[in-house]
């Protein structure tokens, strides 16, 4: 079980270190997603079930949603349709 924990905090490291050198806005999103994850796998593993369940709530879900938004708000995230008729032109 320490073997698993200790892969767990790895990933944590890896997760945060390539949110800061991502590029891509979205990419950073979804490691930001699996970041929160992680880390409410690891709040069962240390016994504390409600910190596990609100990060898994607000920091996988409701911050990323409000992530997802505001990037289509401000255009960052295209439809495929948009890119599909610039490549045709």
């Amino acid at each position: 079980m320490q073997t698993f924990t200790y892969l767990l905090m790895g990933f944590l490291v890896v997760c945060a270190v390539s949110v800061s050198f991502s590029r891509n806005l979205l990419n950073s999103i979804l490691i930001f997603m699996s970041y929160s994850l992680v880390m409410s796998i690891i709040w069962i593993l240390l016994e504390s079930p409600d910190l596990a369940i609100t990060e898994a709530a607000v920091g996988a879900g409701v911050t990323s949603v409000l992530f997802f938004v505001t990037l289509k708000k401000i255009h960052a995230i295209r439809r495929e349709d948009d890119e599909d008729d610039r490549k045709e032109e």
